[in-house]
């Protein structure tokens, strides 16, 4: 090999080994961004801390609120959040329930899987219509999470990334401190429910007489509760 071939050669080598190190670097630079919640690493600073989301609980007691309040405030930031479009988040005397849908603007919102196992058929955007399945244009704006043309949602809570759970979990104790259990979930019905709850306190409405339908809402979605009340909209037309 002669020398030109050899300065060629080390050149190149040169060359690899800087593209490597910028691509581990831009891996792990990404990786410790906040629009990414899959390398789950212990090097990872979403991480490094105690775990600060509640799991599922078989004590109902847990889930016994004396009261419960919506909060604009930690709804706005959870909202604001990479990967999640929207967030209600419900402050008691001991817990805090975060009930969101996520969306494209992070990676790793989910636990597993892939784009196929969404739950929405968000192909009707590209019809004009709403349900692609019958090409109905109508949809029912009572609810906020639907099957077509909605933001996405996931049925159990195992379903959501631990470090996106660890994240919302960080926010809400940041502002919330006194929290016992941050308990967090994407479920649709639960996002659907959680906003008939915010529509009352939007309306200025006193959430006190709704506190036990609540704590069993909360109590069948996270402490493996087997009663499930009426959504508040049928329990209007049932006693109006």
């Amino acid at each position: 090999m002669t020398t030109a071939q050899r300065l060629c050669s080390a050149a190149a080598a040169i060359a690899l080994l800087l593209a490597s190190l910028t691509a581990c670097n831009y891996k792990s630079y990404f990786q410790k961004s906040a629009q990414d919640y899959s390398s789950r690493t212990a090097n990872d600073p979403k991480m490094s801390q105690m775990r600060s989301y509640g799991s599922l609980t078989p004590n109902p007691k847990q889930h016994e609120n004396r009261y419960f309040e919506y909060s604009s405030a930690l709804s706005n930031k959870v909202a604001s959040l990479p990967g999640i479009n929207t967030a209600l988040v419900f402050v008691t005397d001991k817990n805090a329930y975060v009930a969101i849908m996520t969306d494209w603007s992070a990676t790793g919102t989910k636990a597993n899987g892939d784009a196929r196992g969404r739950e929405q058929d968000n192909t009707g955007t590209t019809e004009g219509v709403y349900n692609v399945t019958n090409g109905s244009s109508k949809w029912d704006n009572r609810q906020v999470a639907t099957p077509y043309n909605s933001y996405y949602t996931h049925k159990d809570a195992s379903d959501l990334s631990t470090e996106l759970r660890q994240v919302i979990g960080t926010t809400v104790r940041k502002h919330f401190p006194r929290a016992q259990e941050v308990h967090i979930s994407a479920n649709r019905e639960f996002v659907n429910r959680s906003l008939e709850y915010a529509k009352e306190a939007w309306m200025k409405k006193s959430l006190s007489p709704l506190t036990k339908d609540f704590n069993t809402l909360v109590g069948y979605t996270f402490g493996n509760g087997n009663e499930i009340p009426l959504p508040l909209y049928l329990k209007k037309k049932t006693n109006p």
